[in-house]
């Protein structure tokens, strides 16, 4: 007689099978695009059997979701690192700092691909933009009352000019990640972000 396996020693490889699947379709979907990945190739990669990968995501678009958010979750998390410190002001010149550096990560294969290529195809543009608030707006509204707090920012209501910041964002990383010359685009996109948060002194 086989003896059922502890429900914690089940728990921990469901997990363990979970994050092998989300790690080897995020650098198959980087590297290739959602639609040019099949979830052999994923099965394969990530040595588990196709039951497996059936059993943690129904369709393959739930498994993008999962990856989707893996990257943005790090994404924000390097940004919290960034944001460390308490001086007044600092977390407004930290979102100046942070929107930098997406704009250099949408040049990256994984975040251009996976978060702004196939991300508003794949979850449709309406759950791709509620994905973008989720993860980004709280940092941003955080940014935003840091600098009308020490008058780095006209006053006004935090939530509305969080959201517009939000959305410049993605729309220069939209515009770079789709650009022919993202290099030139990114330039670009840099000056246009900085003349529109210097209007709002």
């Amino acid at each position: 007689m086989i003896k059922a396996k502890p429900k914690g020693i089940r728990a921990t490889k469901a997990a363990a099978t979970r994050i092998v699947l989300i790690a080897a379709a995020r650098k198959l979907f980087a590297e290739q695009g959602f639609h040019s990945t099949g979830t052999h190739q994923i099965v394969m990669d990530a040595g588990v059997s196709r039951g497996a990968l059936q059993h943690h995501f129904a369709r393959k678009e739930d498994l993008f979701r999962a990856v989707h958010e893996a990257v943005e979750q790090d994404i924000m998390e390097a940004e919290v690192r960034t944001w460390v410190s308490n001086v007044p002001g600092a977390r407004w010149e930290g979102l100046k700092d942070s929107i930098d550096a997406f704009l250099d990560a949408a040049t990256t294969p994984e975040v251009q691909r996976i978060i702004l290529i196939d991300g508003p195809a794949v979850l449709g543009w309406a759950d791709w933009r509620r994905l973008q608030e989720h993860y980004g707006l709280g940092l941003i509204e955080q940014a935003v009352r840091d600098g009308l707090e020490v008058g780095q920012i006209r006053a006004q209501k935090s939530g509305p000019l969080a959201g517009l910041i939000l959305s410049m964002i993605g729309e220069a990383a939209l515009m770079v990640a789709h650009a022919s010359q993202p290099d030139e685009a990114r330039s670009e996109a840099k000056i246009a972000m900085e003349t529109m948060l210097a209007s709002m002194q």
